[in-house]
């Protein structure tokens, strides 16, 4: 069963066009991820489904229901975590929350046993202002809220940007364990290291679909001998590789360059030994297995060469 049909949904604002073409399900129970970066066109997407923005053209439902014309059916079954924390920053932690359980007929003590593994970390500070607590704690509150009425499906936009490394840990753990819960969750992020964690993902960039599938099929689309690159220059190097003859794709990962080759069966000694004639002698070059970053930039190439 489909929670969410997308069929050729298209979004524009004046001369930008914000989606193209956008065809997505998400099943019952899946814990789906659009990954993609800033302006891609995932938050237009999200307040689509969200029921606050209208699409030019296509159709979309939710829960069976159209978006357009059938918002507040959807809107009480729908749990939603804007990008930018939106609640009530002059309220207590408490206080915010009363306030999201009354606005959908409900209490907290009704729903505790859902928000109470992400609460129990709140309650110590359910005093403190809203506005006052870190932005590992809004984010804990912002899900507590977008869950107290016990939502069929969770949308999540952007939900750990700005946050440090624990709380983003900390948060893909809750949205594991709601998943058990039998919650359908959509969930968009820049951090290609979190498309893992979704059991399927739509990578999207300027407003289009790349590849949507799960994680592991994503990564095993790449088709090239993957290559780590590494020299105390690095920009230097990425210069001379962007002008070697047989490079493919150059792109900096860290401390390395990832290197893909034209050729099916690449002469390494070649590629060092012209970096050597160009002055760079302390080159590290390693086979590699690709990651979903690696297989995102290479759908993005395919798309500029395509065009």
């Amino acid at each position: 069963m489909s929670v969410v049909e997308i069929k050729s949904i298209y979004k524009s604002y004046t001369k930008v066009q914000a989606l193209s073409d956008i065809n997505v399900e998400v099943g019952a129970g899946e814990l789906f991820g659009f990954i993609g970066p800033d302006g891609a066109g995932k938050t237009t997407l999200f307040r689509m489904l969200a029921t606050l923005l209208v699409p030019d053209s296509g159709t979309a439902t939710v829960l069976g229901y159209d978006v357009v014309k059938d918002y507040k059916q959807i809107r009480p079954q729908l749990g939603y975590m804007p990008g930018r924390f939106s609640l009530y920053q002059d309220l207590s932690v408490e206080e915010n929350l009363s306030f999201f359980a009354s606005v959908f007929g409900t209490t907290i003590e009704e729903n505790y046993d859902l928000i109470e593994p992400i609460y129990n970390q709140l309650e110590p500070f359910k005093t403190r202002l809203a506005g006052n607590l870190s932005g590992g704690m809004k984010q804990k509150l912002a899900l507590s809220c977008a869950l107290i009425h016990k939502p069929t499906l969770l949308l999540l936009d952007e939900p750990t940007t700005g946050v440090d490394a624990v709380s983003r840990k900390e948060f893909w753990e809750m949205l594991a364990d709601l998943k058990k819960q039998n919650i359908t969750i959509i969930v968009s992020t820049p951090y290609m290291d979190e498309a893992k964690l979704c059991d399927r993902v739509a990578l999207i960039q300027d407003g289009e679909t790349l590849q949507i599938d799960t994680p592991a099929n994503i990564v095993a689309t790449f088709s090239k001998p993957l290559y780590a690159v590494k020299s105390s220059q690095t920009y230097n190097l990425l210069l001379a590789i962007k002008s070697f003859e047989h490079t493919h794709s150059i792109q900096p990962f860290g401390e390395s360059l990832h290197y893909t080759d034209l050729r099916d069966k690449p002469d390494l000694d070649a590629l060092k030994t012209y970096l050597a004639n160009q002055g760079i002698d302390d080159v590290e070059i390693k086979s590699i297995t690709p990651n979903i970053e690696d297989s995102f930039m290479a759908l993005m190439q395919s798309e500029v060469v395509n065009e």
